[in-house]
């Protein structure tokens, strides 16, 4: 939907028209509680963050806004810190032995490391800014869900 609602080459009354109908879906749609509340203060929470830091940069704020938007709602929410680059990570900690963390910078380009007991490793992955890349999500649901299981990096 976010796809739909930005600007992009089409100038055609008609694309107008479905760029304003999407864009306006998105908004009511963020604003429901039941719908979009817990990305609503996780989002609130980054920009919060970011107010505080002076490095933040602001593309990697708008990137890992974008991320959380994306983000199912099946997948808990991370937590969030501003990196000394101005890049923002954001961790999921399962235990002290299951972390995955991943790092938003101003690029499309998210470097993420993840240690599950002994199995341990980092990789990079694209973000076009509305689809999460796949072993992301699976690194992401292995430590939250407790997984004890690798994942594949393709």
């Amino acid at each position: 939907m976010h796809a739909l609602a930005n600007d992009g080459n089409a100038v055609s009354p008609e694309a107008q028209a479905v760029r304003a109908q999407a864009a306006y879906v998105i908004k009511v749609f963020e604003q429901s509680q039941a719908l979009f509340g817990a990305k609503k203060a996780a989002i609130s929470q980054l920009m919060a963050l970011a107010a505080e830091e002076q490095t933040v940069d602001p593309i990697a704020l708008l990137i890992a806004e974008q991320f959380l938007r994306a983000l199912p709602n099946s997948i808990p929410l991370p937590e969030f810190s501003i990196d000394p680059d101005g890049s923002i990570s954001l961790d999921w900690i399962h235990a002290r032995n299951q972390i995955f963390s991943l790092s938003v910078g101003a690029n499309n380009r998210l470097a993420f490391a993840w240690l599950d007991g002994t199995d341990k490793g980092h990789a990079v992955a694209r973000f076009d800014g509305q689809q999460i890349p796949e072993r992301v999500i699976e690194g992401i649901t292995t430590i939250a869900t407790n997984g004890n299981a690798s994942f594949r990096i393709a």
